[in-house]
């Protein structure tokens, strides 16, 4: 098992914050890019589009609090399907800084908030069963999105 990643170095930042030194690598999350932000004033070292909450998952959430026990729950399950995606972030924080970039007005309930505590957590499960998961987490979670909508 790999050696945990230390808490202060994931951090999270507005893409309409400035960059600064500290950051360390710069890795937008979200699915699509912000609006209003220049290529050169993000200043980003990665776009990782596809570890973003699914358009339908976005979609539901709308950055309604009401659903985020609920999207925290879902967004978790999608994760399992980007177990190398999660990875990379993970060799890039032991090797220092990263902060994780979004977009959303909502500091406290957005997706980055849920992929920086999945970074934190001690990865308890080997590959297969993580690939055995999204499986069964994929249907799962396409059912639950469609029972919540309004």
């Amino acid at each position: 098992m790999s050696p945990r990643v230390p808490a202060a170095n994931v951090r999270l930042k507005r893409a309409y914050e400035p960059a600064a030194p500290e950051d360390g690598v710069r890795v937008l999350v979200d699915r699509l890019w912000p609006r209003g932000v220049s290529k050169a004033n993000a200043a980003l070292d990665h776009w990782m589009k596809d570890i973003a909450p699914s358009t339908e998952l976005r979609s539901w959430f709308g950055h309604d609090p009401v659903r985020w026990d609920e999207f925290q729950r879902l967004y978790t399950a999608e994760l399992h399907q980007h177990t190398e995606l999660i990875e990379q972030l993970r060799v890039l924080a032991r090797k220092g800084p990263i902060t994780l970039v979004y977009s959303a007005h909502d500091e406290a309930h957005n997706d980055a908030v849920v992929l920086r505590g999945a970074l934190l957590e001690p990865r308890s499960r080997t590959r297969k069963e993580s690939a055995s998961v999204s499986v069964k987490g994929t249907a799962h979670v396409r059912q639950n999105v469609s029972t919540h909508q309004s």
